[in-house]
């Protein structure tokens, strides 16, 4: 579903899956299958959760159909499923790992954070829109090691675009169209699996 607004914040996330040393595109590929799978079969939604995934060998995968072209044009998004209360108002990008004890690989971190700057550049969004899975959501995610290194997140992403941390030469956001009824509905639908919103099944992936 294509929403009529921009979002006002990126959420960034981790798979919970293995720091794996494999940083192909092959591999890439397999985590993007895989997440969608698990996403559309176990989660029963109509598509994978997140709008963009970031791989350990930094290759950035589009999630949910059409949110590439979205961002592209930079005036709406594609309604997601990937931070309860925030699923209309909020891009999410996962990063392939579990950082908890361990920082991501530094090219993965450059490709979020290129990645960060074209989002916020595309919506008009600071760098300081920048947060964490737990900020809005009970939850560990995105792991401590990479929780930690929002700060500095925001002050690349700003020096990508030219513009201080604090969003000084960036254009603010209009204020979106909020669709709390869905988001209630999601918040019960996520329930069961609260406790490990990340989780993705060792079968699932080779």
């Amino acid at each position: 579903m294509v929403l009529a607004n921009r979002p006002q914040r990126i959420i960034v996330h981790h798979t919970a899956t293995a720091n794996v040393t494999d940083y192909s595109q092959q591999r890439a590929f397999a985590l993007a299958r895989a997440i969608q799978t698990y996403h559309m079969d176990a989660q029963g939604w109509i598509d994978t959760g997140q709008h963009f995934t970031v791989s350990r060998g930094a290759f950035v995968m589009e999630g949910r159909h059409s949110s590439l072209a979205e961002l592209r044009g930079g005036a709406r998004q594609v309604r997601a499923a990937h931070c309860v209360g925030q699923n209309t108002v909020s891009i999410g990008i996962e990063n392939e790992g579990t950082y908890t004890s361990e920082e991501p690989p530094a090219a993965q971190y450059a490709a979020l954070a290129d990645l960060c700057a074209y989002v916020c550049t595309q919506y008009g969004l600071p760098a300081t829109a920048i947060h964490g899975h737990r900020d809005f959501n009970a939850t560990s995610c995105p792991g401590d090691r990479l929780y930690a290194l929002l700060p500095a997140l925001r002050r690349d992403v700003a020096a990508r675009m030219g513009a201080s941390a604090s969003g000084a030469g960036t254009v603010p956001a209009p204020d979106p169209v909020r669709d709390p009824i869905r988001d209630l509905l999601d918040q019960a639908a996520s329930d069961p699996l609260a406790g490990l919103p990340e989780y993705l099944p060792a079968h699932l992936l080779p």
